[in-house]
């Protein structure tokens, strides 16, 4: 059995050296496991301390996706053993990803992530982290967890927070599809490179004069990026989020959750991207819809740290009194798409049962994030 990760440290003629991550698992479209994850975290810890690792490099196996999300057929088969119950291998599997998150974002030299193909859910985590973040032409970025009964996490709190007034509610509400120009547009990417380019990209990489210094080394690697981005050889795709902003912007204006989803739902539209969002906030969990409403509101003036903690508080809910294990059985267990969800709206979602969702399992001392 091939390993789920696979390490190299490739020799520079600087001296230095780049450290790439692939996430190997194609048949899975790269999800992330608990094993990957274990995996990366000592791997990219060890190379932050190196002082012959100038960079790192992280991208997916394969031509179909970097990562298309989370291994949440295990978090499925852990709460049907224990159904409402905190269980420990749900806690600490989100817990240890946050950290994974919470380390690239954080992280002390360039970390580039080639972001081609599907980047959904746990792939948006890891990708939003990098200091240098490409996108192609065939780039698939969504954040939608509303279709299982979860929401919109790894550090989502945080990044949607930045992103043009009112799109991050949208994109988080309705999981709405984004290309490449989205991502730009969206500040979730930095650099549109041709997937055609990969090779000379990492040719050209590996020929920089790498130093001891991670400011210069991020700076020339922006510059060679910039470079690639200006030649490219496949044009970027057409945008779809910034011709809509206005509209998004206007439906998303509403005092509560309930009112921002009648608004989204009843917009007249004949364009098929967003009658696509517009389907999928329709029949998608009404509580997540609730979540993100107040998540965005919550974290909005909150660090990365306390994001990463709110997070982790609404995951573990998520799991135990939340329709998220209904929502992987109706998607990827038994493959109906028909969930039967707790609520028959989202105005039927009392506040309060809202509100236990953003109560903690731990105290702050106890908290298994407490130390970012």
């Amino acid at each position: 059995m091939s390993d789920v990760v696979l390490f190299e440290e490739l020799q520079t003629p600087s001296g230095f050296k780049l450290g790439v991550a692939t996430l190997n698992s194609e048949k899975s479209l790269n999800a992330l496991s608990l094993d990957m994850i274990q995996r990366l975290q000592p791997q990219l810890d060890a190379w932050a301390a190196a002082d012959d690792i100038a960079a790192v490099f992280m991208q997916g196996a394969g031509e179909k996706a970097f990562c298309a999300g989370g291994d949440i057929v295990a978090m499925y088969r852990a709460m049907e053993a224990k159904p409402g119950v905190l269980v420990d291998e749900i806690a600490d599997f989100f817990g240890q990803e946050y950290r994974l998150d919470y380390t690239i974002q954080t992280y002390p030299k360039p970390f580039i992530i080639w972001g081609h193909g599907i980047v959904m859910g746990g792939g948006m985590g890891l990708m939003n982290g990098g200091s240098h973040r490409i996108v192609t032409e065939r780039s698939l970025l969504a954040m939608p967890e509303i279709t299982i009964g979860l929401y919109p996490d790894v550090g989502a709190t945080y990044f949607l927070n930045k992103m043009p007034t009112g799109c991050g509610l949208f994109l988080g509400m309705t999981g709405a599809h984004m290309n490449a120009t989205d991502a730009l547009f969206l500040k979730l990417a930095d650099h549109f490179v041709s997937s055609s380019q990969k090779t000379k990209v990492m040719e050209s990489l590996l020929a920089l004069p790498w130093s001891n210094s991670a400011a210069t080394n991020r700076t020339q690697v922006t510059e060679l990026l910039a470079g690639f981005a200006r030649e490219s050889e496949q044009q970027p795709p057409t945008a779809q989020v910034e011709p809509h902003l206005e509209v998004i912007q206007r439906v998303t204006m509403g005092a509560e959750a309930a009112e921002v989803v009648a608004a989204i739902t009843q917009e007249p539209s004949t364009d098929a991207w967003f009658q696509r969002a517009q389907k999928t906030l329709a029949g998608g969990c009404p509580m997540t819809a609730h979540i993100v409403f107040n998540q965005l509101q919550h974290g909005a003036d909150l660090n990365l740290a306390d994001c990463f903690r709110m997070e982790l508080t609404l995951s573990v809910q998520c799991c135990t009194r939340g329709d998220f294990r209904e929502g992987i059985r109706a998607l990827l267990i038994d493959k109906d798409k028909q969930p039967r969800w707790q609520h028959d709206s989202v105005a039927a979602v009392d506040a309060e049962e809202v509100d236990a969702f953003f109560t903690s399992p731990w105290t702050a001392a106890e908290h298994p994030l407490r130390d970012l």
